[in-house]
C-alpha cells in the first residue's frame, strides 16, 4: 500500500493505493464510520488487475474536513471525486460501500463520461431507498438510527468513553463482531482527529432523504427527477444478505434505473461483507469485469 496527499479543488485529500499505477484504475469509496484504509482487506485481492485508489473522503481521516452541514451535500462530495478521477485522465471503474455508494451512484448518474463501470457493495440507489424509508415499514424501522446520528449531540454521545457508543454501533447495530483490537485502535485514531466525527455525521445531516416513523408513512415526498437518476454503464450490486441496516427491499426496482444490472449475493455476510469475505467479493468483481488484453 502506498499513500500520499492530493490537491482536489484546492483542498488536501489523503489517498491510499494498491497495485501498479499503469493498471486500470479502480476508485474505492468508503462509508460511515470508516476511512480509506477500510479497503485494505479487499484491495490486495484486486491489485493484480487494478490500480486500487482509496481516498479518505471529505470529512474523514486525514482529508479536508470543513465545518458546516452545507459542505456535505451530495454535489460537493461528488465534486471531490470528479477532481480525483480527472487526474487519471480516463474513465474509471468505481466501487462504493455504504455512504460511499451514494457518491458512486452520484458519479455514475451525473458524470457518466467519467465512469466505465459501477460496483456497489451493500449500498442503495436513492429512489428505492427513499421509497422504503418513507413507507413506515421494516426499512423505516431499521433506519431510525439515522435520526439519532443527525442529532446535534450525536458526536458527543458517540465519542464519550473512548468512542464506546460508536464502537457499539459499528460492532452490533450494522454487523457481526469482526473487529479485532488492533483494527479498532486504527479506527479510533481516525475518529479522534479534531472535528472529524462531527464532519462524518454531517453526511447524514446534509442528506435530503427522509425517514418515516414506524407505521407512519410519509405521504408528501417531493418528486425526484427520475430521468436524471439513471445508471447507464454496466452495474454490479454485491449484497450481504444478513444486513440489518439496509434491507433487501431497498434494492427492489433497481433494474428500472440500471439497464445493465448484475446482482451477486455473498452468503453468510452482512453490511460489512468487504471485511467478512473479501475473497468472495473480489471474485465476484473479477468474474464480472471482462479480461482485457488477452489473445482472442
Amino acid at each position: 500500500m502506498q499513500s500520499k496527499f492530493l490537491d482536489l479543488n484546492g483542498h488536501q485529500f489523503f489517498v491510499r493505493s494498491w497495485g501498479d499505477p499503469s493498471l486500470p484504475p479502480l476508485l474505492m469509496l468508503h462509508g460511515f464510520p470508516e476511512y480509506g484504509g477500510a479497503w485494505g482487506d479487499l484491495a490486495p485481492h484486486l491489485s493484480q488487475r487494478f490500480h486500487c485508489v482509496a481516498p479518505d473522503q471529505r470529512g474523514y481521516g486525514q482529508s479536508w474536513a470543513p465545518e458546516g452541514v452545507q459542505n456535505y451535500v451530495t454535489s460537493a462530495l461528488v465534486g471531490d471525486m470528479v477532481a480525483l478521477i480527472e487526474q487519471f485522465g480516463d474513465p474509471v471503474t468505481v466501487i462504493g460501500h455504504d455512504w460511499g455508494a451514494a457518491v458512486a451512484y452520484g458519479l455514475a448518474m451525473f458524470k457518466p463520461a467519467l465512469v466505465d463501470r459501477l460496483i456497489i457493495a451493500n449500498g442503495v440507489h436513492p429512489v428505492p431507498f427513499q421509497r422504503e424509508m418513507a413507507a413506515g415499514g421494516a426499512q423505516s424501522e431499521a433506519s431510525q438510527y439515522i435520526n439519532m446520528l443527525r442529532s446535534p449531540e450525536a458526536a458527543e454521545v458517540m465519542s464519550a468513553n473512548d468512542f464506546a457508543g460508536l464502537e457499539t454501533f459499528f460492532r452490533r447495530h450494522l454487523g457481526q463482531d469482526w473487529l479485532d483490537e488492533a483494527t479498532l485502535a486504527k479506527y479510533k485514531a481516525e475518529w479522534a482527529r479534531p472535528g472529524r466525527l462531527n464532519a462524518m455525521l454531517n453526511w447524514y445531516r446534509a442528506s435530503p432523504l427522509r425517514v418515516a416513523a414506524p407505521g407512519q408513512p410519509i405521504t408528501d415526498l417531493a418528486p425526484l427527477p427520475l430521468d436524471r437518476l439513471q445508471v447507464r454503464c454496466p452495474h454490479l450490486l454485491i449484497w450481504g444478505p444478513d444486513d440489518k441496516a439496509l434491507l433487501p427491499q431497498s434494492t427492489e426496482g433497481l433494474e428500472e434505473f440500471a439497464d445493465e444490472l448484475t446482482r451477486v449475493t455473498i452468503p453468510e455476510t452482512d453490511h460489512w461483507l468487504i471485511h467478512q469475505n473479501p475473497q468472495a467479493v473480489a471474485q465476484a468483481i473479477l468474474d464480472w469485469i471482462p479480461q482485457t488484453g488477452t489473445p482472442s
